[in-house]
């Protein structure tokens, strides 16, 4: 593989790439179209106009981006970024779909002329590349190079066997597999191997076992990824690109220089606590390096020492002259005097383990391995194991817990219990439990149950519930209380059961007051910890914790909790978590639920561990056995994009010759350029270049937008904001957040297994980078999972080109346009959309709403063309309009489609510069009130044609509003069009009810109550007729509630804000032509209100009565010629 080390390398191999992928898409076009007899040339089209575009942008360097002269104003500049993607692999879908929000946000300030800032770069610090390189290490050591998996090997004897070989089975080996599995069923059931997952993304088994080395997976790609983005036509200044890890001295130096900083403002500091840790990786495990439970953290617990009471039962004998204890974890330890049994469950596997010297604790194997590694086992780090028993073997064991009335207690059966969850032995309290209330009166009242697992009647029956706190509304027994209350009569009732829980468990902390014990009076909020405090100091309780949830490694391996001396960034702390909140409360975040998100975190996080042994990354400066964690040093690298071009001159590495070396870079230099502190005395790197970084900085500092998926607020990016509050002053801190939720592709979650999954490159290859780009945006602008879907990208692939088509044929044909400003009401109406396409999308474009920037600025524009179209009639297009439309439609278009944008301005339109930095398309002020009267010309039209079709079907619905059922023989018609422009009679005293009790700057209504007194009192309400009336004018009155709240007060005028009867016969051609011309041969407009125009309808003028025309709603008769 080639690695390219500066940026003529890197321009150099993506030309040749751009030119290779053209004709390799010419090249499959053929095989893949005499295939399926499906024909790709149009979205080969699209792909040759893209790699034209992209050499063309690469010439120019377009997406080159310089400093001001001066600091800018506001909207002068855009600095967006993206968190870096993890390498160990192709860029997918789902990056490209965070990305493209970043992408198309900055394609449209630059396009408004605003100096744009998009970097990129490539995070490869951490652990996974290095266990995946670990991993195929331990493959080709086991099984050779290139490895034969024993899949294979299976597979290779079943080929024998089922062809019968060279004399039946005895000439198989005895060692070999003799099953008949298919290929996918064997591999179904082993694991995947790292030799595969390289195999299956194209890299030949020749250079497969490079991997090895964890590095070759930062040199290969990078640049592969590189080569993706700028096929999908990234905006993107790649000449501060870079890797992370010490294998980029430039950028390892940066985070050398962060670190020292946090440490010396206190921020960094060396702890002992709990934290989720991989036996196998040997250190914790932080979100990034989990491959499930991402934001799992420790649940701690009190485990109670329930001591097994002399003389041992046979099983546990051999345990003779040690204490042995059940160890039962419990998150309410102040309940603990209401103890009237332990649960444990039959069928469960449990162990007796060697704590120390002395103490033995009964309990589960899993619960055992956390307890070695938080310093409860007498080897550390391993569970010793002296007797495995089951929860049968337990069954009736005489226990001494502490805290309980009940001298003894016995350990009984208990069908519900978790063994992934806890430590298996449960604590029984059926005065405050609805689980333990509902268990033990089952076996009490059960004695069939108590003999299935052998139960003496005198371990269950003499015990009763013991009252141990008073709760509001649920007395001092409020398990029973509310399982009366909730008529549950079985244990097995969990859902009613969790209700309970809920309700007793919430109120009982809350409200719950001790009744019992030492702390007696005290509110159980306070007595909790008080009563925890006193059993752990007398010994008998220790401290517990596990996760929450189940959390995998990338090794593979389950993680516990570990209690670790190490390194801690001090999140949560309170003068800090201050500055961070402050810092928030200043941010765009575009969404309620991201803002919800982050101060949900800020409430919750607290020290995090931020050192490592193992993986890639930065050392710990004071402290090089460790490494500097994934996202630790991933906080402020945004300020690094600013200067890294100075310091890595466009080589990703940091490996090509600089002006400045990385030992250069002392914290007195870093200092002076991030953190406002004097002019180094002992650098040699030149005071110009040193002043024009930090003049850099200064300039695009801060960044404006920082585009993510919401998954990374729990952590990278609320660590972004503490880290920029410790480091920056406050015009410094970050602008805004842009949080999206997960793609889906075709509704179905994407899956690398399910093969539901799509890398940029073959999506590109697929359906050509502006298709891709178009659905993206289409996908969905929220914070909910949004939907890729294919028909939406081949549909942008046929309306893309036929668009181009549609342009060529209009310039083709622009002399025999009609030139000149707009004349006619089409003219009019045609101009005043596309006015409203760039003020509406402008909007959608300024706040982020892609979806909608898509729809008004294409879609809504693309239909106004094809009314404009219908319209013109004879007269044909107006040029300049043809003109104006191409222009804009370009520009609105070009943040999501820049290279079919860039193909029509420079080759169709021919203008001058780049359409990317053309500047937005100046617009006069929409007219809504013609916006209005199209609309109600285009639903007029509509109307009398239904009209129309009805009554030449023979309808006789038709007569609703028409003329009698016409005979189709009679095919010649005349359409007459009544018009009553003004509400008159019920309408009218309803509209002003209505306007005395509407807020017009609320555009709220008084009650419906007023309203209808208003009605009762009115001329229509004292009518005799009010009956009959009242039921025309209640869906009235509902339905101009509803206008009025969504249009304002001008709905309740009498009149609509335009000539009714002005604009219908300025139409009257269009009206014809729309209808059916080949019947409707003459059209009139009439005014209702007149008496010598009502009588043209002759005998079927009653149907104006029956069906009054009313403003924006007219009545069509059709009479025969």
């Amino acid at each position: 593989m080639l690695i390219c080390r500066n940026s003529a390398a890197l321009t150099n191999r993506f030309n040749k790439y751009l030119g290779s992928a053209l004709n390799f898409y010419r090249g499959i076009t053929t095989e893949m179209a005499s295939e399926t007899g499906k024909s790709f040339v149009r979205r080969d089209r699209l792909r040759e106009i893209e790699v034209n575009v992209q050499k063309w942008w690469e010439e120019k360097q377009v997406f080159k981006s310089e400093p001001g002269d001066k600091p800018p104003e506001a909207g002068e500049k855009f600095f967006g970024n993206f968190p870096f993607p993890y390498m160990n692999g192709y860029l997918h879908l789902g990056h490209a779909f965070s990305l493209s929000k970043l992408e198309f946000a900055a394609a449209f300030h630059r396009l408004r002329g605003a100096n744009v800032l998009l970097p990129f770069a490539f995070h490869c610090t951490g652990m996974p590349i290095k266990a995946s390189a670990d991993k195929l290490a331990r493959e080709i050591q086991q099984f050779g190079n290139p490895p034969v998996f024993p899949t294979e090997e299976q597979e290779s004897v079943v080929a024998v066997v089922e062809s019968g070989g060279n004399g039946g089975d005895e000439n198989v080996a005895p060692d070999k597999f003799k099953g008949k599995k298919s290929k996918v069923a064997a591999k179904s059931s082993g694991q995947v191997y790292q030799w595969e997952i390289l195999r299956s993304v194209g890299i030949s088994d020749d250079e497969i076992s490079k991997f090895q080395d964890p590095y070759k997976w930062l040199s290969y790609f990078p640049p592969l990824a590189i080569e993706d983005l700028k096929a999908f036509g990234l905006g993107c200044d790649w000449r501060r690109s870079f890797i992370t890890t010490d294998m980029n001295p430039y950028f390892d130096s940066f985070v050398r220089w962060q670190m020292r900083k946090l440490k010396s403002l206190g921020k960094v500091v060396k702890d002992v606590r709990y934290t989720v840790f991989s036996p196998l990786d040997g250190q914790p495990c932080a979100d990034h390096d989990r491959a499930s439970g991402e934001g799992v953290q420790p649940q701690e617990y009190t485990i109670i020492k329930m001591e097994l009471v002399s003389p041992f039962p046979e099983k546990f004998k051999v345990l003779e002259g040690k204490k042995v204890f059940l160890a039962a974890a419990t998150l309410r330890p102040e309940t603990m005097y209401g103890q009237t049994n332990a649960w444990v469950l039959p069928d469960g596997k449990y162990g007796a383990f060697e704590i120390n010297e002395t103490e033995v604790f009964v309990l589960a194997h899993r619960a055992a391995l956390n307890l070695a590694y938080q310093n409860h086992s007498r080897v550390p780090q391993k569970p010793t194991c002296l007797l495995e028993v089951t929860g049968q073997d337990l069954i009736g064991l005489q226990l001494k817990s502490p805290l309980s009335f009940n001298e003894i207690i016995y350990a009984l059966p208990m069908l519900s219990i978790l063994m992934d969850k806890g430590t298996g032995i449960v604590t029984s309290v059926p005065s405050d439990a609805p689980d333990d209330y509902m268990a033990l009166h089952d076996l009490k009242s059960k004695p069939a149950f108590r003999a299935k697992y052998g139960i003496k009647d005198e371990w269950v029956l003499p015990f009763e519930i013991v009252p141990i706190i008073e709760v509001p509304q649920f007395g001092n027994k409020c398990a029973e209380t509310v399982c009366l209350q909730m008529k549950i009569k079985s244990q097995n009732e969990k859902e009613k059961l969790a209700e309970a829980k809920k309700q007793t468990y919430l109120k009982g902390f809350t409200e719950g007051t001790m009744i019992v014990g030492e702390f007696s009076g005290k509110k159980v909020q306070e007595a909790k910890p008080l009563i925890r405090s006193k059993l752990l100091e007398t010994g008998q309780a220790i401290v517990y914790s596990e996760p929450e949830k189940r959390v995998m490694s990338r090794s593979g391996d389950e993680c516990v909790v570990a209690l670790t001396d190490q390194w801690y960034i001090t999140y949560g702390e309170s003068e800090w978590k201050e500055l961070a909140d402050e810092c928030l409360s200043n941010m765009s975040l575009y969404s309620d639920e991201t803002r919800h998100g982050f101060e949900h975190t800020l409430g919750w996080l607290n020290q995090w561990a931020c050192s490592r042994s193992f993986g890639l990354g930065t050392r710990i400066p004071w402290d090089e056995q460790f490494l500097v964690e994934s996202l630790s040093d991933s906080t402020i690298y945004m300020a690094y994009y600013t200067i890294a071009h100075y310091l890595q001159n466009g080589d990703m590495y940091g490996s090509s010759e600089s002006s400045i070396k990385p030992q250069q870079l002392t914290d007195d230099v870093w200092d002076y350029i991030f953190y406002g502190g004097p002019f180094p005395k002992s650098t040699d790197i030149s005071s110009s270049l040193l002043e024009k970084m930090k003049l850099e900085f200064e300039y695009w500092y801060p960044f404006d937008l920082r585009v993510s998926g919401k998954d990374l607020i729990q952590n990278h990016l609320t660590f972004c904001i503490y880290n920029h509050t410790a480091l920056f002053p406050k015009r410094q801190w970050p602008r805004g957040f842009r949080c999206n939720g997960h793609i889906m592709l075709n509704s179905e979650k994407m899956s690398k297994s399910t093969g539901n999954f799509r890398t940029i490159r073959q999506a590109i290859e697929e359906f050509s980078a502006d298709a891709t780009r178009f659905s993206l945006a289409d996908a969905g602008d929220g914070v909910d999972d949004a939907n890729f879907v294919f028909e939406t990208a081949n549909a942008a692939i046929l309306r893309l080109t036929k668009e181009l088509t549609w342009c060529e044929e209009q310039l083709a044909a622009e002399s025999s346009m009609r030139t000149g400003p707009p004349s006619t009401y089409a003219d009019h109406v045609f101009a005043n959309e596309i006015n409203i396409a760039v003020k509406t999308t402008e909007q959608n474009y300024s706040n982020y709403m892609f979806r909608e920037a898509l729809k008004t600025g294409f879609y809504d524009l693309q239909a106004a063309r094809d009314e404009y179209r219908l319209s013109c009639g004879v007269g044909g297009f107006n040029r300049d309009l043809v003109w104006r439309f191409m222009d804009v439609q370009t520009r609105l278009l070009a943040p999501i489609c820049p290279h079919y944008a860039e193909f029509i301005w420079r080759e169709l339109l021919k203008k001058d510069g780049f359409v990317v930095k053309a500047g937005w398309p100046a617009a006069d002020a929409p007219d809504l009130t013609l916006k209005s009267a199209n609309k109600y010309l285009q639903d007029s039209i509509v109307l009398i044609r239904k009209l129309l079709q009805k009554q030449l079907s023979g309808s006789k619905k038709g007569n609703k509003k028409g003329a009698p059922v016409v005979s189709p023989a009679e095919t010649k018609l005349t359409c007459l069009i009544f018009i009553n422009e003004q509400f008159d009679g019920w309408k009218a005293e309803c509209l002003s009810i209505l306007k005395n009790k509407f807020n017009s700057e609320t555009r709220t209504f008084a009650p419906d109550s007023e309203i209808m007194d208003a009605l009762q009192q009115s001329s229509v309400g004292q009518s005799s007729e009010f009956k009959r009336t009242q039921k025309l004018c209640m869906p009235f009155l509902r339905f101009k509630k509803d206008e009025a709240i969504a249009l304002g007060a001008q709905a309740l005028d009498l009149r609509l804000p335009f000539g009714e009867i002005e604009v219908l016969r300025e139409n009257i051609d269009l009206i014809k032509r729309q209808i059916d011309p080949k019947v409707v041969e003459d059209v009139e407009i009439l005014s209702a209100a007149d008496a010598d125009s009502v009588a043209k309808a002759g005998p079927h003028a009653s149907l104006l009565n029956q069906n009054p025309p009313s403003p924006g709603s007219p009545t069509a008769i059709f009479l025969p010629k």
